[in-house]
């Protein structure tokens, strides 16, 4: 099954190979994204989130001055709820591999759970002695987000400017993994997203063993 035309995953990629990145909005069908929203709420219910850590698997380290979130990381094979997700995640690593021959292999997820006050300092997605996270994708899943709650996407251009992305319901943001300075600017309400990364290399040498 395919969820978008090849039309569209075209004007897609092709922004993401000029700028770096792309924004879409309303990406999900509003079905689907609902599926997503009630696993999310099922999961903080289940108080599965753990606070985030920064470095790798051999030297992680929690930092809550340089970020704050929550995550809960996905695997295909348990949370069989989000197959659909997995499916558009498999149907874009398809179209990548097809139309930028980037060899794409697998991917890795997780939910993230923001609270009021927290924050994440620019950086970007490549690790130094892990460098198999290509493309970074993020779904917001934050309804009836208004201007002042904060928890804006910023994104830092090669030309010196600055792009401020705001975190609303159903909005997809995909970028260079390795090109994109990014920060997760100070919320004010609690934030949430669901955000991975597309991996040329296996899985096994990050979080998950899928």
């Amino acid at each position: 099954m395919t969820y978008f035309s090849e039309d569209q995953w075209l004007a897609w990629i092709d922004q993401l190979s000029e700028d770096n990145y792309v924004i879409v909005d309303d990406f999900l069908p509003e079905v689907l994204f609902k599926d997503i929203d009630a696993f999310f709420v099922t999961k903080t219910a289940e108080d599965v989130f753990k606070k985030a850590q920064i470095g790798t698997n051999t030297a992680l380290t929690v930092a809550p001055d340089i970020r704050g979130d929550y995550i809960y990381w996905l695997d295909p094979a348990v949370d069989i709820s989000l197959t659909p997700v997995f499916e558009i995640i498999r149907e874009c690593i398809e179209k990548l591999n097809r139309y930028c021959y980037l060899s794409l292999k697998e991917f890795e997820f997780h939910l993230a759970l923001y609270p009021e006050k927290t924050f994440y300092k620019r950086h970007i997605d490549q690790f130094k002695n892990r460098s198999n996270r290509m493309i970074s994708v993020i779904l917001y899943l934050n309804k009836d987000w208004q201007s002042g709650d904060g928890g804006e996407l910023k994104i830092y251009k090669d030309n010196g400017e600055e792009l401020v992305v705001n975190p609303l319901a159903n909005r997809l943001v995909m970028f260079n993994s390795a090109k994109v300075p990014h920060e997760v600017l100070v919320t004010h309400k609690t934030r949430r997203s669901l955000t991975g990364w597309l991996l040329y290399k296996p899985s096994t040498i990050g979080f998950l063993k899928i």
